[in-house]
């Protein structure tokens, strides 16, 4: 299990945001949560017995979940665009 290092948050920003300092649009987030949710994920299914991660993972996937959500009720067109590019869903 390894955290993500500047340069993946700097691409991914660079890629989903609209600057390249642009850490907080939702869509960054929701880049860089679903980063960092596949990363533990492949943790959790090593480790089963690892509870505090499992703990963890739930919570950003549930944050990422209420990110969605927003970027869905702002604006549909972009939310559609975000899961497609991410791989998210259906």
């Amino acid at each position: 299990m390894s955290s993500l290092t500047k340069d993946q948050i700097a691409e991914l920003v660079k890629k989903f945001g609209k600057d390249p300092n642009d850490t907080g649009a939702p869509e960054v987030q929701v880049a860089i949560l679903t980063k960092r949710i596949s990363d533990l994920t492949e943790h959790v299914k090593v480790h089963k017995k690892d509870h505090h991660n499992r703990r963890g993972l739930s919570k950003m996937v549930g944050q990422r979940r209420r990110l969605l959500r927003y970027i869905q009720n702002k604006d549909y067109n972009r939310y559609l665009e975000l899961i497609s590019t991410l791989g998210l869903r259906k």
